[in-house]
């Protein structure tokens, strides 16, 4: 077999492979073998029919065209092989000679993984957020607590931010009521912003029974943008009271007895928080880092299938109604126009940095174990609120589980370079990554740091 490859582009080749028939020897026997259970000959029984009867009844073409199916994959993986080529995607082959007894040809034209340098983390330094855990955050956190277990009691003072309130909505333009904007007993927290614009200060100050009106703009439907005139009615108004923190509160709302000891495990709970956060500060920085180092192209057909799936999986959610996608960009104040672009552009970033830490999985050559792999399976598939059993049989299904091997080889990868970086907090204190990164012994963990920043 003699083959050649062409550069196309940085990111895509075209192989031109030659096979001489002698070399088609096993895949002629399997083709004769095939046609003959497939046909009926009088005078022999099914699948013992000579060849010479075989191609004086049926001609050669049958053959020949099982033959070049049964070897097209075979020679075309010998062929990237051959010339150490890293394939992306599938393969646009075309047959551009068959010559019966003597050779068959035939070109492949794919998408490559471009040479890329990855850059040395050693060299590389970040800053990232200081871990900062003061008796305010701890407040806070414990307020969270208690008022998870708070009842709201109804008043008759004025309302302020924090209280809530039952309240009637109406929108009108040019005396037309806009039913999209008009509500009745709508249950309000004063303050959380989360409305209409306009609102919070409308109502602060009310009572029951009181009325107030404010101009606002419509966010959505059909008079998405126009002045409207709001009327608000407050029907009543309830503030929330939070329990006594006590001892008697501790042991009502967690696994501890006293209150000193509900602050202590708070303030652990929000040290490995800010922990985890700062992991992920330094997984991203340094990730943002080594790309801004590193230039390479992407090839467009990959892109293009990437921003391709995530528009179909959206529209897959809304019953691939374009009408209904065209109305959801309109309430998030975007058009197709916008969407697609910025499809595009999270296909690409998506794309690079996929690229790239497959680069770095090659330097790095992280092992991976069968229990980092099924673990990352599990993380997956609860994740996606599935069964793992069937999670694990669409991916066999589908021909997936390579991707998730790859998801955890890539994030071990990340993990050991970034091992290597030196980073610092906002306070110029030194944090050593080896504390998250150097242990690189859950590998479902780090790889689904890596896909996220994939995302």
């Amino acid at each position: 077999m003699k083959t050649s490859v062409d550069k196309l582009s940085d990111t895509r080749v075209k192989l031109t492979v030659n096979v001489p028939f002698d070399e088609l020897g096993a895949e002629i026997d399997q083709a004769y073998k095939a046609i003959a259970q497939q046909v009926q000959i009088p005078g022999f029984r099914r699948g013992k029919a000579p060849r010479q009867l075989i191609d004086a009844r049926f001609g050669r073409g049958p053959l020949l065209e099982q033959v070049v199916n049964d070897m097209l994959p075979s020679r075309y993986e010998q062929a990237v092989e051959e010339h150490d080529l890293k394939p992306i995607g599938q393969p646009q082959i075309d047959i551009t000679k068959i010559e019966d007894n003597d050779v068959v040809e035939f070109t492949a034209e794919v998408d490559v993984r471009p040479a890329i340098e990855v850059p040395d983390f050693s060299a590389i330094s970040v800053t990232v957020p200081a871990i900062e855990i003061d008796d305010a955050a701890i407040d806070a956190e414990i307020d969270n607590l208690r008022s998870r277990f708070g009842e709201l009691k109804e008043t008759s003072r004025k309302l302020k931010k924090g209280d809530f309130a039952v309240i009637d909505l109406t929108a009108e333009i040019d005396g037309e009521t806009i039913d999209e904007a008009t509500t009745e007993g709508l249950s309000y927290e004063v303050g959380s912003g989360d409305l209409i614009e306009g609102l919070d200060a409308a109502i602060k100050g009310l009572k029951a029974d009181d009325e107030a009106e404010f101009t606002a703009t419509i966010e959505h439907g059909d008079h998405k943008g126009e002045e409207a005139t709001v009327k608000v009615r407050v029907q009543q108004t309830k503030e929330r009271t939070l329990p006594e923190l006590d001892d008697d509160f501790a042991q009502m709302a967690s696994e501890f007895d006293t209150v000193e000891e509900l602050r202590e495990g708070t303030k652990s709970q929000l040290e490995e928080s800010k922990k985890s956060e700062q992991a992920v500060a330094i997984r991203d920085e340094v990730l943002k880092a080594a790309l801004e180092q590193t230039s390479f192209e992407l090839p467009q057909s990959v892109v293009d299938e990437q921003a391709h799936n995530q528009v179909h999986q959206l529209l897959g959610q809304l019953a691939h109604d374009e009408n209904a996608l065209a109305q959801l960009l309109e309430a998030q104040g975007t058009t197709r126009e916008e969407f697609d672009a910025q499809t595009r552009s999270q296909a690409e970033e998506s794309v690079r940095t996929q690229l790239f830490l497959d680069a770095v999985a090659e330097q790095e050559e992280p092992e991976v174990t069968q229990q980092e792999l099924t673990d990352h399976i599990l993380f997956t598939a609860q994740s996606y609120g599935m069964d793992p059993n069937q999670f694990v049989m669409q991916l066999q299904q589908s021909g997936q589980i390579a991707n998730l091997f790859a998801d955890v080889r890539r994030g071990k990868a990340l993990a050991a370079a970034i091992s290597r970086t030196t980073v610092t907090d906002s306070e110029g204190n030194s944090v050593d990554p080896n504390e998250y990164f150097g242990e690189v012994e859950d590998g479902a963990d780090d790889a689904e740091s890596a896909q996220d920043s994939e995302s």
